[in-house]
């Protein structure tokens, strides 16, 4: 069964005081992507806030399963079916 995605509606605002150089070019590079100017800035908005948050993680863990985990980094994969047919087929720009 298809479900419809539906998003939230916005009914906040946020003022921004931006100079004429700056709206055109955000306008310019919202019209390349086929996006509105709204669309455009929160999405750059919302990566660019994941990335804040994301450099202030951390995992703590002791020496010895930090050395396990690269250690199982090091390993070569283990050979199946997708990985050869990956290993097999040529990068696009090798086409």
């Amino acid at each position: 069964m298809a479900t419809a995605h539906v998003e939230a509606k916005r009914d906040k605002t946020l003022n921004l005081r931006i100079r004429d150089d700056e709206r055109a070019l955000i306008e310019r590079a919202a019209k390349v992507c086929g996006k509105t100017r709204t669309e455009f800035i929160m999405g750059a908005v919302r990566r660019e806030a994941a990335d804040a948050l994301l450099e202030q993680a951390y995992v703590s863990v002791s020496p010895e399963v930090y050395d396990a985990f690269l250690a199982r980094l090091d390993e070569a994969p283990s050979p199946n079916d997708r990985l050869r047919k990956t290993m097999s087929t040529p990068a696009p720009w090798e086409v």
